[in-house]
């Protein structure tokens, strides 16, 4: 048994027959906080297109290009302290050299046989929980673990770093998920 089991919140944060009135269905567990674009992509949202294209600017569910600048998006993941190994995978996107950007669309597409080496980038998405170290660009380092799996973005130095190596707390998860607009921590109070 976990030792998060303990707390009645997150019994019923993963009771998948509870209701949940944010967006009318029922709590599962743990869900994923994704970006749709980079914080400086300064056209409409791709929404349920495949990808959205104004110029010679481009956006897919993936990558983007938006004048002399590349992204990509990343994954990054914190550990629920207590938990049995549960993670909050957020997705941002990370802007990359251009040399970068197209060694990865090459292992991406099946062209190159491996992914590109580890390599700077920085976070241009401002991470809730984290807003004061996230407002401006952050520098990380982007791992590519395969080239069939998003690239990790590593930060240093920071709360976040302090996050990744360490975890989080159930009410830092709660906490997190407010910030991004989705508080349901009223929803867990009480039976």
């Amino acid at each position: 048994m976990a030792l998060l089991d303990l707390d009645a919140r997150w019994r019923r944060f993963n009771d998948p027959t509870r209701p949940c009135p944010l967006w009318n269905g029922h709590f599962s567990g743990i869900f994923d906080i994704g970006f749709e674009h980079p914080a400086s992509w300064p056209h409409a949202p791709r929404g349920d297109e495949p990808f959205a294209k104004v110029g010679d600017d481009q956006l897919t569910a993936d990558l983007c290009r938006v004048g002399d600048q590349r992204f990509i998006r990343a994954v990054i993941s914190l550990a629920v302290q207590g938990s049995d190994d549960e993670c909050l995978h957020i997705s941002p996107w990370v802007e990359v050299a251009p040399e970068v950007f197209y060694a990865y669309l090459d292992s991406f597409d099946g062209t190159a046989d491996t992914p590109p080496a580890d390599c700077d980038a920085v976070l241009t998405n401002q991470l809730p929980g984290f807003e004061a170290e996230t407002e401006a660009p952050l520098p990380v380092t982007l791992h590519f673990p395969s080239a069939d799996a998003r690239p990790m973005a590593i930060s240093a130095d920071c709360d976040l770093a302090t996050a990744q190596e360490n975890g989080i707390s159930f009410d830092q998860l709660l906490d997190i998920y407010a910030a991004f607009g989705q508080d349901i921590r009223p929803h867990l109070a009480q039976d």
